[in-house]
């Protein structure tokens, strides 16, 4: 199954022949653009003073973009709010090592409910999954959308084994159906479940439920990505 998902991810000019235009087309890209130009200037004074808590509370970059795998197999940067310290690798593997428990809840699912990376106004961000609001300018350059799947690691797609293909038929999504769906609190395999049913399945009128279920989702906290 590894195999199935790792020539998924070969190249981006390669994806862009193996694999057509994403699902929703012209429509689903239409309503990403639209959405997100509102969304960016409607929160416009929130993101700068998110920004500037972000910069003031270590000095430290204000964004950062982690590599994620995007529709096609296409590497493209992430971006947060950064919500982690500077030399949060080394931090995490040092973690990692004193703490088995830790260590394999980090191989079961790749994330950790106590996380010794984060810092105290990224863990405020993060609850309230703030952090994510750059990712309306992926949206924008097309490298991701309002709603989709989760967006995942090149270790993480492997994962999903035959399910990969669905995945990379679509642009990872800033809310999903994993995100209105317990997001943390369910299992690995239900989240790649959801990005697959999501694909399947997929309509403007679900894009548009989702987004409006999200927002409860988000206020109840329940977990972050």
């Amino acid at each position: 199954m590894r195999d199935v998902a790792k020539s998924a991810t070969a190249s981006f000019s390669q994806a862009d022949i193996d694999f057509p235009p994403p699902i929703g087309g012209l429509l689903k890209r239409s309503f990403d653009i639209t959405g997100s130009l509102i969304g960016l200037i409607a929160l416009s004074p929130l993101f700068v003073m998110i920004a500037l808590l972000v910069k003031f509370s270590d000095g430290g970059s204000i964004f950062y973009g982690h590599r994620r795998i995007g529709r096609g197999g296409r590497i493209f940067p992430c971006l947060k709010f950064r919500t982690m310290v500077p030399d949060g690798d080394k931090v995490l593997a040092a973690y990692l090592a004193t703490n088995p428990d830790a260590n394999a809840e980090w191989i079961a699912t790749r994330k950790l409910k106590n996380d010794p990376r984060v810092t105290r106004v990224g863990a405020v961000l993060r609850k309230l999954s703030l952090d994510e609001l750059p990712q309306i300018i992926n949206i924008l350059q097309g490298d991701m959308s309002l709603v989709g799947p989760r967006p995942v690691v090149r270790d993480e797609l492997e994962i999903y084994g035959t399910s990969a293909v669905y995945y990379l038929k679509s642009r990872p999504g800033l809310t999903g159906l994993w995100q209105v769906s317990g997001r943390n609190d369910v299992s690995y395999d239900s989240r790649v479940a959801f990005d697959r049913h999501y694909v399947e399945n997929w309509s403007l009128f679900e894009d548009v439920r989702i987004i409006i279920k999200t927002v409860p989702a988000v206020w109840m906290s329940r977990g972050s990505y």
